[in-house]
């Protein structure tokens, strides 16, 4: 029996957005890992770049589910109707996901696995961002919890971020359209500059794996953002593989499952 894949779709108040769940098979006498993960995505981009990190996951035995940011096409046809509504809201589908991903545990798995002990919460840049800020949320205090950030710092770029330069401006004039109006580059990467440099996330896990050849956020942008974390109190650990482009995440799947493997002593 192989692992399953479920469709399903996250609602909040304030917008909904299409999700895959993981869950892992329990013949040949394998068992359920008690730490379970949730992933998303960075922006313009959708899910799909989370699968090869589910796809690891759930082959050793942990659950997982893997959900699209809000307001963004080519993950689910959903608006978000205010740049607030995002702003404020977005990183608490990190918990919304936690929640149907145990029910469908419940259904597909009764009786047959431990109640998780842990959870893994991670993203890739604006994905990675959210997921430090869920570490906060209430869903999560009796948990365990770690956070892993994929091709995030804090650019030292005068520039607001690579896209915003003028050797990106004809591709930002179309992936400007693949996310809704409210979510503009421009208001996106401002925010996001100034939350990292003023985070106020405290006294948690989080591991940052961001390649050396990461071109968005460049020299010096991680260790600004590892300095940012640290005096906060945050226990933040890192990898620098040599060759991990920012627009193909899905090459930090060896890193991420090498980095859970030692974290929680998986075999």
């Amino acid at each position: 029996m192989t692992s399953k894949v479920i469709t399903l779709e996250l609602t909040l108040p304030y917008f909904q957005v299409n999700a895959l769940a993981f869950i892992p098979s329990v013949s040949e006498g394998k068992k359920v890992k008690t730490e379970w993960a949730v992933f998303s995505h960075g922006y313009t981009s959708h899910k799909g770049d989370c699968l090869n990190w589910a796809t690891r996951l759930v082959e050793a035995g942990a659950p997982c589910i893997i959900f699209d940011q809000p307001g963004h096409y080519l993950g689910s046809f959903h608006e978000v109707s205010s740049w607030e509504d995002f702003r404020l809201h977005a990183h608490e589908l990190f918990s919304e996901a936690f929640l149907r991903l145990q029910g469908l545990m419940d259904l597909h798995l009764p009786g047959q696995y431990p109640a998780p002990t842990s959870v893994i919460l991670g993203g890739h840049s604006l994905g990675a961002f959210t997921s430090i800020l869920a570490l906060e949320l209430a869903q999560f205090q009796n948990l365990k919890r770690v956070a892993i950030g994929v091709g995030i710092g804090i650019g030292q770029r005068q520039a607001t971020h690579l896209f915003e330069t003028a050797f990106y401006e004809k591709t930002l004039s179309l992936r400007r359209q693949l996310v809704s109006p409210c979510l503009d580059s421009k208001v996106v990467f401002s925010w996001l500059k100034t939350e990292k440099e003023n985070m106020t996330v405290s006294s948690q896990r989080i591991h940052l794996i961001t390649g050396e050849d990461d071109i968005v956020v460049g020299a010096g942008g991680l260790e600004a953002f590892i300095e940012v974390l640290q005096r906060n109190g945050n226990m933040v650990t890192w990898d620098r593989p040599r060759k991990l482009p920012h627009h193909e995440p899905g090459m930090a799947t060896p890193h991420l499952f090498s980095f859970l493997r030692d974290q929680f002593g998986w075999k």
